[in-house]
């Protein structure tokens, strides 16, 4: 029991930790690599959040 609690616990902070640094990715982007990317940067992160915690 306690050993599923611990790997249920890791799993979450790895995703957490995943999901900062894409985060902190789209968030460097400036506008000018936005618009290269023909991307929104809100659509972006509703995209990772979507992909990640489901």
């Amino acid at each position: 029991m306690f050993d599923n609690i611990v790997s249920r616990a890791r799993a979450t902070m790895a995703k957490r930790r995943h999901y900062n640094r894409l985060v902190a990715e789209i968030e460097n982007l400036s506008s000018r690599d936005l618009a290269d990317l023909r991307a929104d940067r809100s659509e972006m992160l509703y995209q990772i959040h979507k992909q990640i915690y489901g």
